[in-house]
């Protein structure tokens, strides 16, 4: 059991913070780590995920003899290396008689195991065995296109939690829109029976087709390999519902003196102060204030002097 200490300072639990369960999780980091046992072949597996996962995978070297996923006590380790690495998702290497070339993907939640995928590695090419224009190499980090092609996939349990695995761990960071020119590799998944799948890497070609939409064409260039479902364990039902809560929707907050209609669109209202336009300068304020001067003079002079008239008449 692990001592759960209290954060003292206010960087600390901003940094617990961010490693905490979100309701809309950012980018997923991958742990690669291996057994006390490996093959030549695996070895190449993970070194390939981990240069394809670059700048989103933590790679460990050493071998390690405690952990044993499928198996109750196995996962302790696990659990440990994915809440000291904020890693959401791993990818485990073995090779034993019983199972050579071992390959288990599993997925966490709030650090704990939430299902695993158990598959055998067969038929493995590596990048290194692919003949291409380097210029057409995907550049690292870039958003790739991922396509599952058979009925498999939608038929077949073990398949279709397979392609869930595959999704979470190959899309990288989600993303509501994309620019057309940033795609540049395709991950194509090809289930050829109902335990077995095709994946390989290809890099995108973009050429003009006459229209608004460029015509694609796939150039392989690694890795590649087939996968063979061997175990898979899904969550429990409890373990489900509360992974796949979603934040309710929320009513857009109303902002003042806004309105939309549907003809004039969005509408706004302004309130000006009241204007006080007797205390307003205004131009040419000393001519105005003569002339009024002079007809005040007038206007006096004049009921003087018929003042004057009506004293004189009586």
């Amino acid at each position: 059991m692990m001592k759960i200490k209290t954060p003292r300072n206010g960087r600390v639990r901003r940094e617990l913070e961010k490693r905490a369960p979100k309701l809309v999780e950012t980018g997923k980091k991958t742990l690669i780590l291996q057994g006390t046992k490996t093959s030549g072949i695996l070895n190449g597996v993970l070194s390939e995920i981990y240069h394809l996962k670059k700048g989103g995978a933590v790679r460990f070297t050493r071998k390690n003899d405690n952990i044993r996923p499928f198996e109750s006590g196995g996962e302790t380790s696990l659990e440990f290396f994915s809440l000291k690495t904020d890693c959401s998702i791993f990818v485990y290497g073995s090779h034993s008689k019983k199972r050579p070339n071992n390959l288990v993907i599993g997925r966490m939640y709030d650090h704990h195991v939430y299902d695993l995928v158990e598959v055998g590695v067969e038929n493995f090419k590596s990048i290194e065995s692919f003949t291409y224009d380097k210029k057409m190499a995907p550049r690292v980090g870039s958003k790739p296109f991922i396509a599952f092609v058979g009925e498999g996939f939608e038929n077949v349990d073990e398949l279709k939690h397979l392609k869930e695995v595959l999704l979470d761990l190959l899309r990288g960071e989600v993303v509501e829109n994309i620019n057309l020119a940033g795609l540049d590799r395709a991950y194509v998944c090809t289930a050829i029976s109902s335990n077995k799948v095709y994946l390989t890497h290809c890099a995108l070609r973009l050429k003009k087709s006459g229209t608004v939409v460029p015509r694609m064409e796939l150039v392989e260039v690694g890795l590649s390999m087939d996968l063979v479902v061997r175990r898979h364990r899904l969550p429990n039902e409890g373990l489900r519902k509360e992974a796949m809560r979603t934040a309710k929707d929320q009513p857009k907050k109303k902002i003042k003196n806004v309105s939309s209609d549907a003809i004039e669109g969005t509408i706004g209202k302004i309130y000006i102060p009241d204007q006080k336009v007797g205390d307003v300068a205004l131009p040419n304020k000393a001519k105005g204030v003569k002339r009024e001067r002079r007809e005040a003079k007038k206007k006096e002079a004049n009921e003087r002097a018929s003042k004057k008239h009506k004293e004189e008449s009586e």
